[in-house]
């Protein structure tokens, strides 16, 4: 009856079985059996609860004791983001001998560089492809993450377009400044007047029937005029005609539509951060497939020799060409997986703008894992973290910000007046202050300084303020359309944070997966190929102790294993960026202040017959 429960425990914990019968038979005393079934007794009756196998042999550390369950942080200033360690990390209180479940618990701290290291093989190639190599002919051009991420921060277009954006911006901004300043117009007029017309200089004028002495005389047919008029009118003048709403408040909504430009540039050079981050992954993922996929292409060769090799009573043919079909498939991914090197690459290269032709070689190992955001920390502070720090929801801001003012603006303009400077002759006179010289005939004799000054305001209601009141509705739907358009980026950063968030946690809990998978795979196929070479007796027969077919199908389990594995590592990497684009982080802090390695100096020249790369628009003048 004591008995039943005990035996019960020690099936629970298959290792320890044999250990405690061998132990139970061992003893000799009665007083020891007596007190080993009180104490079975009493924890059967405590609620046979299964208890921990205390006979069995400790286990050893799998590769998931470097991981832990993260721990909810205090509510403390969100630090910034920190870059993982160059050593591996140990979980807070785990021992080498206590397993880690996996699924549940996250990788606090990923290790920067994992203790997978697959060597290259040294002979034998896919195609005369080299290990993970350029050709002879390619333009190799090595580089590490943190020279990337530095020239991300200048080189990409689309912060070239921002800064233009931004120039534009401080130029309109300097021109609503200088609205109260009337404009100056210089200039001259220059008229002669010859033939018939008003005696103005006394001239000798004498018409039809009229003789010199103006007396009548039917006779007289007259004399020609002779008179010619010089007429010289030179000088400048200042003109203004402006609301005076429009001196007062355009200037302030240029200035928040400056610094909606400005906030844009941060917004560009975010996005080419991540862009050029994701790219550089693209090539670390492409890589470590194409020198997996070379890898397994030898194992391959060398089984599909071993099958052929044995004898035709233990394996038949078409197991050999079962081999050589698997075989002919992973050469073409390999070719494949070299293919994508080469695009991903490429793709790299038109972010940063470098010679198209290159092919990327990256200085880390293809396993590197970078930690910028813990994957454990709450979704809600990450949001309010984001909200805090996007620049694109400061750039909408600063635009609702400038429809707010032209809400006032419009109201304004029926109140306040329009100042004039200007001539007398007419409302738009240009020529205000000058000398003025007149002549007969071939002189210009007669000069004398001319001014006309005729300051003035005017109020002016359009349409009877029937079109005033339009204006400040029509202002009024474009401040209601800049809100929505605020709340709409609000909810798209909420958004991007919960999916990146989501991503990341995957990736991280995948990593510790796939790098077990792989693990797993080598060991196998390892097991596998030398069960190849093994027999057992059955009877009168021989059996190989691993078959073909298994050491076949080992052989694709490591390739799909390699697959997942640089796969994951890839995405874990641009899950990581991504979250730290999500949360609004300059990218200046990670390319200047909190760099991921020493800053090379690499050759940026591009060819002649693609343009050239500057640092964007010149800076404009304050």
């Amino acid at each position: 009856m004591l008995r039943t429960p005990f035996a019960t425990r020690l099936s629970r914990c298959e290792p320890a079985k044999t250990g405690s019968e061998g132990l139970l038979s061992g003893l000799r005393s009665r007083r020891l059996k007596l007190v080993v079934k009180i104490c079975v007794c009493l924890g059967w009756v405590a609620g046979q609860a299964p208890s921990p196998c205390w006979a069995a042999p400790p286990r050893r550390a799998t590769v998931t004791a470097a991981y832990q369950r993260p721990t909810r942080p205090r509510a403390s200033p969100p630090q910034g983001p920190a870059l993982a360690p160059r050593t591996e990390p140990k979980a807070r209180g785990a021992s080498e001998d206590t397993p880690t479940p996996i699924g549940l618990r996250l990788p606090a701290k990923p290790s920067r560089l994992s203790s997978l290291e697959v060597p290259p093989p040294n002979n034998g190639e896919v195609a005369k492809l080299q290990v993970p190599k350029p050709e002879p002919g390619d333009l190799r051009f090595p580089i590490n993450l943190a020279t990337a991420l530095r020239l991300a921060d200048v080189r990409p277009l689309v912060i070239a377009a921002a800064q233009a954006s931004a120039w534009i911006a401080e130029a309109r901004l300097q021109e609503a400044k200088t609205l109260w300043i009337p404009d100056l117009n210089l200039g001259f007029d220059y008229t002669r007047h010859d033939g018939l017309g008003p005696d103005t200089l006394n001239g000798q004028n004498i018409p039809q029937g009229v003789n010199a002495n103006g007396q009548s005389d039917p006779t007289s047919f007259g004399k020609s005029l002779n008179q010619n008029i010089n007429f010289f009118y030179g000088g400048g003048a200042f003109f203004l005609m402006q609301y005076a709403t429009d001196m007062i408040f355009q200037p302030l909504a240029a200035r928040q539509n400056l610094d909606a430009a400005r906030w844009d540039i941060q917004t560009a050079k975010n996005e080419a951060l991540f862009s050029t981050a994701d790219a550089y992954f693209e090539v670390h993922k492409w890589r470590g497939t194409y020198a997996g996929a070379i890898d397994v292409v030898l194992k391959g060769r060398r089984l599909v020799s071993e099958i052929d090799d044995l004898s035709r009573d233990l394996v038949s043919a078409v197991e050999v060409d079962r081999a050589r079909n698997l075989l002919a498939d992973l050469e073409q991914e390999a070719v494949v997986a070299r293919q994508n090197w080469r695009k991903a690459s490429a793709d790299l290269t038109e972010v940063l703008r470098l010679d198209p032709r290159a092919v990327v070689e990256p200085l880390e190992p293809d396993h590197l894992q970078i930690t910028l955001i813990d994957p454990g920390r709450p979704l809600d502070e990450l949001t309010k973290i984001a909200l805090t720090n996007r620049p694109e929801l400061a750039s909408q801001q600063a635009l609702v910000q400038a429809s707010l003012v032209n809400i006032r603006r419009e109201k304004m303009r029926p109140v306040i007046p329009i100042p004039m400077v200007n001539g007398f002759q007419t409302p738009y006179e240009q020529l205000q202050f000058g000398a003025n010289g007149i002549g007969q005939g071939n002189k210009m004799n007669i000069w004398y300084f001319r001014n006309d000054i005729a300051p003035g305001v005017m109020w002016q209601a359009d349409s009877l303020g029937m079109g005033n009141a339009a204006m400040v509705k029509w202002m009024r739907s474009e401040a209601s359309g800049a809100m929505v358009q605020l709340f709409r980026v609000q909810d798209a950063v909420a958004g991007d944070v919960t999916r990146s968030q989501a991503r990341l946690q995957s990736a991280a809990a995948r990593v510790v997966q796939a790098e077990r998978e792989l693990r797993g795979a080598l060991i196998n196929f390892k097991g596998t190929e030398e069960g190849l070479g093994q027999t057992k007796r059955f009877g009168n027969m021989l059996q190989l102790i691993s078959r073909p077919q298994e050491a076949v199908f080992a052989l694709k389990l490591l390739k799909l294993a390699y697959d997942d594995y640089w796969s994951t590592v890839a995405e874990y990497n641009q899950a990581q960026f991504r979250l730290y684009h999500a949360l609004g982080y300059p990218a200046r802090e990670l390319a200047y202040f909190r760099r991921t390695g020493p800053i090379l100096a690499i050759n940026t020249v591009r060819p002649r017959y693609l343009p050239p790369v500057g640092t964007g628009p010149p800076p404009p003048s304050r």
